[in-house]
């Protein structure tokens, strides 16, 4: 009988610890406990709102009353998926000026690249880089006095607390100005694009406290923080109505005119001392202001516009409903040290994505927060940028991006016919109409080439829904086209190559010597056989084209046991130069599964090799993950953990969530896109991978509770 008693104890334990594993993550306690407090004002600390489409960043005061404090940090920015601008052409310059004819492999193909001279396309290509550029659509912050009369500078700001809710998107500001508080809310709505603010204070009653909304002139440089006050002459602006209930005001610049909309519980406006320059005045017989502000590019009724409630309600709703769907984790009651920072990463990432890089566009490194390399995107960081959308179970905001190919898969046809090549070539440095834009390194780029097809087996694999391969499989096979259309025959070794004529992950090799770079020819071996998949899933037969360079493509160079950056660098790991940059090669496996082209023995020693001798002060945000899931695959995930935790500045996330890279860089979302791209695939496995949690330690300092994850590939 007591053995029977025993037998039973030890069942019920074994239960009760099975039960406990079934728990569902507490979503909301492991979100909260990573909100945001500032006490201090802090360049590199302000706060962001928005949801996918629009952002809007704000200082201590709730709003952006501070820009040029601001402007080398997390600058203070106002932007939107539709904002951009373009400078009139007075000159009349053709896109053809741009190109430039490289001997490659035979034949001349054309590239559109940059000029130092002669001088007429040297300035083409200026101009072709500068004059479509996203926007910074206006600074609005705070208009306050002292008692003196005086403006109130940033030390005049007292007792600061600042708190965003993650949970709620909700941004609660506290301040004094000479012992009065200020307490403002700042809202972002989520179908909108516009911001709501309720502000509390007898400063207003005062007449010490007006709202300001002033438009800066785009710089047309590499970047745009949003300050630059200068060329009033060469845009206008102007009130076109004003009432009781609130006022639009217009903007026109030589390329866009849009509309800022304010709704209102009682105010005026009025034109300020400078040109661009507007100030909203409260009714002075409340000490309560609200107000919502929406940036349009079609002129709105004010009568209609949602207010401040609206939008409360609107965050508070789409914020629950976001983090309440999908993927989640928690590390609580882990032992390693670096569990809490590791968790506060992955929450405020995907806080960061979901409102700077879930929208309709593929984003620009700095999202919707700051212009970098005039505000457009790079279509080889899509991968970073969307891929972890997928593998959180939020397969609906990858997609919103994904449908941005079909919009200029016309202008990439045009580029592959102009090479001499089939199917589309997918940009590299584009704009939000697929333009081209002059680039010494982005013109030879391939690896941004079979990212649509990883991105649309990403989602066939959610459902296995045939409509998802009806969908996409026409981009699908046209991105596959180019891609058997592009290798080179090398008849003396009977073997198809990838160059000469292009640049890897790894940027520092010159395109007219690289061929056969590791991780580009495993990723095109992948995505031709997935493609060939797709036609088989199809009930259609294989392409004949594709098998063709399939059986015959370059194997992954190697020498010495290790895998080279690429087959023309034999001295990969004794030039310091190819030690630099991304180390691409281990991309080979961890971006990309294990195929038949990869030795895992192999493998390990070039990882060994790479993390002792790479000089990592020389990389950027999204190496440190990559290296992660490259040892996760080998089965190391000690050293995943060491990968994710590198003490490299660029691989430093600032107290807001942003990974910082230098002073340029101040953010960088393939960064945060990278942490949870690792962190999914750590949790959820990949094709091969058993068992729950397979890329996180099984020593005992590790207490995953993880649900809802997609298995990577």
């Amino acid at each position: 009988m007591k053995k029977i008693r025993t037998a039973a104890v030890c069942v019920l334990v074994l239960l009760g610890g099975a039960f406990a594993q079934a728990q569902p993550v507490n979503r909301k306690a492991v979100v909260s406990r990573h909100n945001l407090v500032n006490t201090k004002i802090d360049s590199l600390e302000s706060l962001t709102l928005g949801n996918g489409k629009f952002a809007f960043t704000a200082d201590v005061t709730g709003l952006q009353t501070f820009p040029e404090r601001y402007s080398r940090g997390v600058s203070l920015g106002t932007q939107s998926e539709w904002g951009w601008d373009s400078f009139k052409d007075t000159v009349g310059y053709k896109i053809e000026e741009t190109l430039k004819d490289y001997d490659l492999n035979g034949r001349k193909i054309s590239y559109c690249v940059p000029w130092s001279e002669p001088l007429r396309k040297r300035n083409a290509s200026e101009w072709f880089r500068k004059s479509v550029h996203r926007l910074q659509l206006g600074n609005l912050g705070f208009d306050m006095l002292r008692k003196d009369g005086r403006a109130v500078t940033t030390a005049d700001i007292k007792n600061i607390r600042q708190e965003l809710n993650l949970w709620t998107g909700v941004l609660s500001s506290h301040f004094t100005i000479e012992g009065i508080p200020v307490d403002v809310t700042t809202i972002a709505h989520q179908d909108q694009d516009m911001v709501a603010v309720q502000v509390k204070s007898k400063l207003i009653s005062e007449g010490r406290l007006k709202i300001r909304l002033r438009y800066p002139y785009p710089t047309a440089e590499f970047l745009d923080a949003g300050e630059n006050w200068k060329n009033p002459e060469k845009h206008r602006s102007s009130i076109l109505s004003s009432s009781s209930e609130g006022s639009v005001v217009q903007h026109q610049l030589e390329g866009i005119t849009y509309f800022t909309s304010f709704k209102w519980s009682g105010a005026s406006i009025g034109s300020g001392a400078v040109p661009h320059y507007y100030q909203i005045t409260p009714d002075n017989k409340k000490d309560v202001f609200e107000f919502s502000c929406l940036f349009s590019a079609e002129e709105p009724s004010v009568q209609g516009q949602a207010d401040y409630r609206a939008a409360l309600n609107s965050s508070r709703e789409a914020w629950n409903s976001f983090w309440m769907s999908g993927a989640a984790i928690d590390f609580a009651g882990s032992t390693d040290p670096r569990a809490r920072e590791l968790e506060r990463r992955v929450v405020l990432s995907q806080y960061l994505t979901k409102v700077q890089c879930a929208g309709s566009f593929p984003p620009q490194e700095t999202g919707l927060t700051y212009n970098s390399w005039f505000g457009k995107p790079h279509l080889e960081m899509h991968w970073w940028h969307a891929v972890h959308f997928a593998l959180w179970n939020r397969v609906d905001l990858m997609e919103k991006s994904l449908s941005y190919y079909a919009k200029v898969a016309d202008k990439a046809k045009l580029i592959a016919e102009r090479q001499g090549f089939k199917g589309v070539r997918w940009q590299k440095m584009t704009d939000h109409e697929g333009n081209e834009s002059p680039s010494s390194v982005g013109a030879f780029l391939i690896w941004q080439q079979p990212h649509f097809i990883y991105m649309a087996e990403l989602a066939y694999r959610n459902k296995e829904d045939r409509a998802v391969l009806e969908k996409y499989k026409d981009l699908v096979f046209a991105t596959a086209d180019f891609m058997a259309s592009f290798p080179t025959y090398d008849k003396e070794k009977d073997r198809y190559n990838l160059g000469k004529g292009l640049i890897p992950a790894q940027e520092v090799f010159k395109a007219e010597q690289t061929f056969n770079p590791t991780y580009e020819v495993a990723y095109w071996d992948w995505a031709l056989r997935v493609a060939q998949k797709w036609r088989e899933r199809l009930g259609m037969e294989r392409n004949q084209e594709w098998d063709k360079v399939l059986n015959k493509l370059a194997p992954l160079p190697q020498l010495n046991g290790v895998y080279l950056a690429t087959e023309s660098a034999p001295d990969s790991y004794t030039t310091e130069r190819w030690r630099t940059d991304h180390p691409a090669v281990l991309g080979a496996l961890g971006m990309v599964p294990a195929s038949s082209k990869l030795d895992k023995a192999t493998m390990q020693r070039t990882f060994d090799t790479v993390w002792k001798t790479w000089v990592w002060d020389h990389t950027w945000g999204w190496d440190f993950p990559m290296t992660a899931m490259t040892a996760a695959r080998l089965g190391n995930p000690s050293r995943a953990l060491d990968a994710l935790f590198m003490k490299v500045q660029t691989n430093t996330y600032l107290k807001n969530g942003h990974n910082y890279q230098d002073g340029r860089l101040r953010i960088y979302l393939p960064g945060n896109g990278g942490v949870l791209t690792a962190v999914a695939m750590m949790a959820g496995g990949w094709d091969g991978s058993t068992g729950a949690n397979p890329g996180f330690p099984k020593n005992g300092k590790w207490k995953v509770r993880s649900e809802g994850f997609k298995k990577m590939p």
